[in-house]
């Protein structure tokens, strides 16, 4: 099994004053990278410090991301980055997967469009790349990068918009710690597939290819030993016990 993924330093440059949304942004793309992972605190004085925003604006960051599903405020216990269930894990995978199944058919339909095609084929250009992926960090940013780009080329603003709100980027960080180099290529031979179909123009074949891949996905995930995921029973919200909080890590790496 491959090891914790290497966190990378995501820095934004400290500027007084900043407005919510790069707050927001930055934290996304530092949980999105495996800077702080599932189930990590997010330390208020830490990050004013090193962002240099007030703790006011912080927290209003937090608060937005809170009722986004990535982040859960634990009451007198403060921020810590989402840790999924098993079931919310599963139900994220069946919604994901009837909404890429449609943003791949939409955007083989659309991919004769010259502007389309050329913006589809550069952002999806590295899975071409004849090298092994070894760094989950870098494999899970290029995998949400693949993704992105079949729902942008489906060229249908609500369900770009669908897509972002499921967090599916939460899954992928919780179970770096499990992808091997064969995981990894196995993966991104798939990628290949569905942009294949895609690039033909070919819808079916491009439904078929993408839910083959997130039902593999889903498959992987689901055999994954239990500790991983949260403790809880379906359709349960599960708060965070005192054992569980007191075992984050507490500072920014």
């Amino acid at each position: 099994m491959a090891g914790l993924p290497a966190r990378r330093m995501i820095r934004m440059e400290p500027r007084h004053g900043a407005k919510g949304d790069t707050v927001v942004d930055f934290l996304m793309q530092a949980i999105q990278a495996g800077r702080f992972v599932p189930g990590q605190r997010l330390v208020e004085a830490d990050l004013t410090a090193e962002l240099g925003v007030s703790r006011s604006l912080l927290r209003e960051a937090f608060r937005r991301l809170s009722a986004e599903g990535v982040i859960e405020i634990v009451p007198n216990r403060g921020a810590l980055v989402r840790r999924l269930t098993m079931t919310e894990a599963m139900e994220l995978f069946e919604i994901r997967l009837e909404l890429e199944a449609l943003a791949a058919r939409l955007a083989a339909e659309k991919i004769a469009d010259p502007g389309t095609r050329e913006r589809f084929e550069r952002r999806i250009a590295p899975i071409w790349e004849e090298v092994p992926r070894f760094s989950t960090s870098d494999y899970l940013a290029e995998n949400r990068r693949f993704h992105a780009a079949v729902f942008e080329a489906a060229g249908n603003g609500q369900l770009v918009k669908l897509n972002s709100q499921l967090q599916l980027s939460l899954i992928m960080a919780q179970i770096a710690s499990e992808l091997t180099g064969d995981v990894m290529m196995e993966s991104l031979h798939e990628h290949r597939v569905v942009a294949s179909a895609i690039l033909a123009g070919d819808a079916a074949a491009a439904d078929a290819a993408i839910r083959g891949h997130l039902s593999r996905a889903r498959d992987f995930v689901r055999a994954i030993r239990p500790e991983v995921f949260r403790a809880g029973r379906p359709g349960e919200a599960v708060p965070f016990s005192k054992a569980e909080f007191a075992g984050t890590i507490e500072k920014s790496p």
